[in-house]
């Protein structure tokens, strides 16, 4: 293990992931592999999540088509210096902030998308010009052998290499020393990549989850609000980090909102839910029966519908649930919906804010004061107002989590940012020593002075100010040098 990471090492060491034309060249072959191998990766996603085709396309391969296609358009723009600000010492010289790589990375994939959440961290990987070490997870076990198959044909074998392997593997991977280590998946296991981390200083991005909340407030369009939970929800199976985990809402609206969710889940799966193309399944028998045991003791009003031997969990809608059950103590990651009564809005934000900050946050409602006053009274890793999801689409959004549910975040120019380094580079001349005794010692009052007028003072941009700061800069030189010489 160790030998094979310095190897990627070296290869990064050698500098040619650095240069704006391999980047692009590279990120263009990683396209290239998903048009090329389009049904190879659909395949492979279906037979680890009972996905159809159209699913696995439209949740994971459009995404990182997309994330593809904005990176190639604005790399070039993101990878140039921006110029600095200057203060009146420095008015002459040269001053701008450089992205530069942060050497070797480490990316460990999830298994609920488990293409998606691979690749689209390491293509803001491969554009900020790093050595990547990929670890897919080894539950989505189809996924994971194509791209240690896929990625070394289509990407350079010693740059980027793709790790297998289960616990053991993934502990002596933690052991080694990384510039950066991206994971994604739940708040256990991102605790023991921190720790590992810490060992080497080594800085983190974890993607988390948590127990998102779903408000839906008496003013509010009930069948459209359903219908969009009803899809984020249930959409594999509820295995997305950021589905709606339980909704809160007024006593009045529970009866309301079972039977509008039951409607519209005949709607999308039929009558007969189990033979429905566009529904997965859990992904293996331990995530099974610890989503089985959620359900005891609760009041089902819709679904609980079980089979072990498909790990078939049918959409389920729990009613009047206690605060204190263990379906609301963790996250639940399956198709299992709490309703949760709250008297208003405000016993709304109390009982969120007194959980641990989730990873998505969701109101429905057609009072935008109470929606703005909702976001302005919690902090979740994200937000979105009459809809659930859909804020992870939109690539000029941050994706990431607060406090429990992660931290760091990426998607679109953020990726490139969390792979970057912003350096700060300030050019000078060995000419123009004159005016540098003013940080020279001996130190003086009339030193002081003219420090604290050159670099507090501030002046507009205009050629007027120009020329003025120029001017002080002469008459400040020619005083200190008739001054001290």
């Amino acid at each position: 293990m160790e030998s094979r990471i310095q190897r990627v090492r070296d290869a990064f060491a050698s500098g040619r992931s650095r240069p704006l034309r391999f980047r692009l060249q590279q990120l263009e072959a990683l396209r290239r592999m998903v048009q090329e191998r389009e049904k190879d990766i659909l395949q492979a996603i279906g037979a680890d999540l009972c996905k159809s085709e159209f699913n696995a396309y439209s949740q994971e391969v459009i995404t990182i088509l997309g994330e593809l296609d904005l990176v190639l358009e604005n790399l070039s723009e993101w990878v140039t210096a921006t110029p600095a600000k200057k203060n009146l010492l420095t008015m002459l010289d040269e001053a701008y902030v450089q992205p530069e790589p942060l050497g070797v990375v480490l990316i460990i994939g999830a298994w609920n998308y488990p293409f998606v959440l691979t690749i689209q961290p390491l293509i803001g990987a491969i554009a900020a010009g790093n050595a990547v070490i990929i670890k897919p997870s080894e539950l989505s076990e189809k996924t994971a052998q194509l791209l240690a198959k896929l990625l070394p044909q289509y990407l350079d074998q010693e740059l980027y290499a793709v790790i297998n392997g289960g616990i053991p593997e993934t502990t002596e991977l933690l052991k080694q020393r990384f510039d950066h280590i991206l994971y994604t998946g739940n708040t256990a296991v991102g605790r023991i990549v921190m720790e590992a981390a810490a060992k080497h200083l080594t800085p983190v991005t974890l993607e988390l989850g948590g127990k998102s909340p779903c408000y839906i407030d008496t003013d509010c369009d009930l069948d459209v609000a359903c219908r969009r939970i009803t899809w984020g929800k249930y959409m594999n199976c509820g295995q997305t980090c950021i589905a709606p985990d339980y909704v809160l809402c007024e006593p009045s609206l529970q009866h309301q909102i079972v039977q509008k969710i039951k409607e519209t889940v005949k709607e999308f799966y039929g009558e007969n839910i189990k033979e429905s193309p566009d529904y997965e399944r859990i992904i293996n028998l331990r995530h099974f029966k610890r989503i089985l045991n959620l359900l005891e003791g609760q009041k089902i009003a819709f679904g609980g519908e079980t089979d072990e031997a498909t790990r078939y969990v049918a959409p389920t809608i729990l009613t009047d649930v206690d605060p204190e059950a263990r379906v609301m103590q963790e996250e639940i990651f399956g198709p299992i919906l709490p309703i949760v009564p709250v008297k208003d809005a405000d016993e709304a934000i109390k009982f969120i804010n007194s959980r641990e900050k989730p990873l998505a946050f969701y109101i429905f409602s057609h009072n935008d004061k109470l929606v703005r006053r909702m976001i302005n009274s919690t902090s979740s890793g994200g937000v979105t107002a009459n809809d659930v999801i859909m804020h992870f689409t939109l690539s000029s959004l941050p994706f990431g989590g607060v406090g429990s549910s992660g931290m760091g975040a990426y998607h679109g120019k953020y990726s490139f940012d969390t792979f970057s380094h912003q350096r700060p580079c300030l050019l000078k001349s060995l000419k123009r020593e004159g005016a540098n005794k003013l940080r020279y010692p001996p130190n003086s009052q009339s030193k002081v002075d003219w420090a604290k007028f050159f670099i507090l003072k501030r002046f507009n941009r205009g050629k007027l100010g120009l020329l003025l700061l120029a001017l002080l800069g002469i008459v400040a030189a020619v005083l200190l040098k008739a001054r001290y010489y």
